[in-house]
Formats: structure tokens, C-alpha cells, sequence
């Protein structure tokens, strides 16, 4: 375990607090609202979601690649969603059967898996045809001057905090098969101009062939 992924996850929850209630949270709260049936989330991190999973989720697994993370993950899923599984486990490389659930979660992760492609190609394995993919992320912005400051700060930001804020995230999605259902362009509240873009909304696996 890296001393700094133990600095990040003690410091995460705290770093995060006033993004979260300035407007980060209605956005988690919103997206999860269709969630349902089997639900896995990928990089559950310090388990922020997990308020806002309902009774329609028959089962959900949650995974996180992190040891630091994955101990505060497995305290916060005892307190509020005892009957989660919490496994071990990166993006890119999933330790679950094709076609295994009906929804896969992603909120603030794609920037910071190690092969974005891959990531994504995992997500549509394990998800069933038609299956949902519900995603809030921070992107490259559209804006060229912002653009080029997350360019210029990118590298440093990966360095701190295990992420690349100009991913070209939503072309991402679509190139790994998916189909976008619905997307926001949105602005994470009270976060760096450089990590502030954001998109909200969903994409569907392909139908069987």
C-alpha cells in the first residue's frame, strides 16, 4: 500500500465535503435513482453512494481497487448497506461472469483507472444485453482555455490525486460500444476550475446480435 493511496483515502472524504454538499450529492442521488436489479459499482471508493441505493437493487456488488479505500469502503457498506458484497478488485480487470448484472455504476472513477478502454470494455462484458451503464464524471473541458490548463496540470494531478482531469470521457463510452440514452453537461460545484466539467447520465450495452 502507497503511502500516498493511504493519504488520499484518509484525506478523500474530508477534500470532497463541500463539493458534495453543494450539489455532488443531488447529482449521486439523481443517477442512482435507476439503479436496479443487480447493480455493481466499480471504484466505490469511500462508499459516497451507497445512501442512495433503494429497494430496487435486488443485489449489489461493489468493487475497489485500493486497500485503503477498501477498508473504509467495507465499514461504510456495514453501516449502511449490510447486505453488499465488497471485493478487491481494479476496474480492468473484473472478477465476474459475462453478462452478470443489469446495471454497472461509475461515479469520479473513469479519470482515474489506469486504461480508461479497458475499464470500459470490462463494464460492457459483465453487463447483461441492454444492460445500463450510469456515470457521473469530470471530463475535458469544452472550453479551449480550461482545456489547456487541465492539460498543463494533468500530470501534477495524476502525481497527487490518481487522476487525469482531460480524459475525453464521454467519446470514451461510446467507443467501447455503448449507446448513450441521455447525457448532461454539468459543472462539479465548489471543485478546481481544472476538475470542475462534469457529465451525468447513462448508456446501454448492445442488444444481442
Amino acid at each position: 500500500m502507497g503511502l500516498r493511496a493511504s493519504l488520499f483515502a484518509a484525506m478523500y472524504d474530508r477534500m470532497s465535503r463541500g463539493s458534495e454538499e453543494a450539489g455532488v450529492a443531488a447529482m449521486r442521488e439523481g443517477l442512482l435513482a435507476d439503479a436496479r436489479g443487480r447493480v455493481l459499482e466499480i471504484g466505490g471508493g469511500t462508499g459516497a453512494n451507497l445512501q442512495f441505493y433503494d429497494e430496487k437493487v435486488e443485489s449489489l456488488v461493489l468493487t475497489e481497487p485500493e486497500q485503503a479505500m477498501l477498508r473504509r469502503l467495507e465499514r461504510k457498506a456495514q453501516e449502511e448497506a449490510p447486505n453488499a458484497q465488497v471485493v478487491q478488485a481494479p476496474a480492468e480487470d473484473l472478477p465476474f461472469e459475462d453478462d452478470s448484472f443489469d446495471v454497472v455504476v461509475s461515479t469520479l472513477v473513469l479519470c482515474g483507472v489506469d486504461d480508461q478502454a479497458v475499464a470500459l470494455r470490462e463494464a460492457r462484458r459483465v453487463l447483461r444485453p441492454e444492460g445500463r451503464l450510469l456515470f457521473l464524471e469530470h471530463v475535458r473541458s469544452d472550453d479551449e482555455g480550461v482545456a489547456r490548463l487541465q492539460d498543463r496540470i494533468t500530470r501534477l494531478n495524476h502525481l497527487l490525486f490518481g487522476c487525469d482531469c482531460n480524459r475525453q470521457t464521454l467519446a470514451a463510452i461510446e467507443a467501447a460500444g455503448f449507446t448513450v440514452s441521455g447525457v448532461e453537461q454539468t459543472a462539479l460545484p465548489k471543485a478546481p476550475k481544472f476538475v470542475r466539467p462534469a457529465i451525468v447520465g447513462a448508456a446501454v450495452a448492445p442488444a444481442p446480435s
